[in-house]
């Protein structure tokens, strides 16, 4: 008889189906698992819809994700669905709509940072698809097996945050910028046995 291997600590653990997920997938709100199940980690392209994922990251800096999982719709509705020509147009009255929503984050330099982002989103030649994605990692890289094999920031998210500043972005460090990464796709941080590698 031999005996099972050793659970990889910080691997995959099975969720409430048995199929084993990221623990942060696995054994969460059902929220989590969601999201861990269709969305993170898939390609995401198209001007707006980066436009709101960069503008969630950056609302998340310092608070759970869940907090923004759960008032996504309220984000939404707040910035007429991350339009970046109709966010680039807010004005004071907008500004004071969204301190007063309690549908989203009320936090003044995160709102202004959104409305800012989205006037050099539509300042840069080529496009915010374009840039985020020309930083995406080239070549094969280590498949992780636990979180800790994961990593909080790269060479490449350093990179990415420092154009978009430099761009006149807000809100934008190495660890949101690879944050942004993992959610949109540019690379796969699901642990090697995780059922949505």
């Amino acid at each position: 008889m031999t005996a099972a291997a050793p659970a990889v600590v910080g691997g995959p653990v099975p969720g409430p189906d048995g199929r084993l997920r990221c623990p942060w997938g696995a054994t969460g709100p059902e929220d989590y698992r969601a999201y861990h199940d269709t969305e993170w980690g898939v390609a995401v392209h198209g001007e707006d819809r980066l436009f709101e994922r960069l503008c969630l990251e950056a609302f998340q800096s310092g608070l759970s994700w869940l907090t923004i999982l759960r008032r996504r719709e309220g984000f939404r509705t707040a910035f007429a669905d991350f339009s970046i020509a109709r966010v680039a147009a807010f004005d004071d009255t907008d500004r004071a709509r969204l301190l007063a929503d309690e549908g989203i984050i009320r936090n003044r330099a995160k709102i202004d940072a959104a409305i800012a982002n989205a006037h050099a989103a539509q300042a840069l030649q080529g496009g915010l698809d374009a840039l985020i994605w020309s930083f995406a990692p080239s070549g094969r890289r280590k498949v992780p097996e636990a979180l800790s094999d994961v990593p909080a920031v790269t060479d490449e998210s350093t990179a990415l945050a420092k154009e978009l500043k430099r761009k006149g972005f807000r809100f934008v460090g190495p660890t949101t910028a690879y944050a942004m990464m993992q959610a949109c796709g540019l690379v796969n941080d699901h642990l090697k046995a995780c059922v949505s590698r």
